[in-house]
């Protein structure tokens, strides 16, 4: 398996350098993502479940999809390769906000990132990569919110800070 490097970025999502991604979360330096947010015609989310043999967060339900960045890849760029790779499909997508978030994880490892939240429209049923994904469904944005609140346990660490932010821009998209 080929190593995956992240792109290490300062507080202003300025380029410093690279790193393995497993060391970069090793020593929680902060580095840049993406999360992508698939809707329907419903105003459903497209939500996936992570493989069983993830090494982090496994069979949790997150996003659509979320990865990083290759160097001189640009948000867009990145965030439309990932969909293919992991869901099979692409669809044009738009960038709507971006934050710093942090969160640590049982074997030792921390997301650090300056995650790009991007957002798509899409109607059909995936094509999902087994290695990547154990399942997907549609819910809605209200069920999810109830849901996560319920049940948090089901959910990846970064979904659930990630959601917040994303309801809040939905909720500002309605008036």
């Amino acid at each position: 398996m080929a190593k995956e490097f992240v792109i290490l970025v300062n507080e202003n999502d300025e380029e410093i350098g690279v790193m393995e991604k497993i060391e970069a979360h090793e020593k929680a330096l902060l580095h840049r993502a993406f999360s992508v947010f698939i809707l329907n015609d419903k105003n459903e989310v497209m939500l996936q479940q992570r493989a069983s043999e993830k090494y982090h967060s496994p069979l949790l339900w997150t996003n659509t999809c979320c990865s990083h960045q290759r160097a001189g890849e640009t948000n867009i760029e990145a965030g439309r390769r990932r969909m293919v790779e992991e869901m099979g499909f692409e669809v044009p997508l738009k960038d709507v906000f971006s934050f710093i978030y942090k969160a640590p994880f049982d074997n030792g490892l921390t997301e650090h990132e300056f995650d790009h939240v991007m957002i798509g429209y899409y109607n059909g049923e995936p094509t999902i990569n087994r290695e990547e994904v154990e399942a997907w469904k549609w819910m809605g944005i209200d069920d999810i919110k109830e849901d996560m609140e319920k049940q948090p346990e089901l959910y990846t660490a970064w979904f659930k800070i990630i959601f917040s932010k994303f309801y809040h821009f939905i909720e500002a998209q309605k008036k």
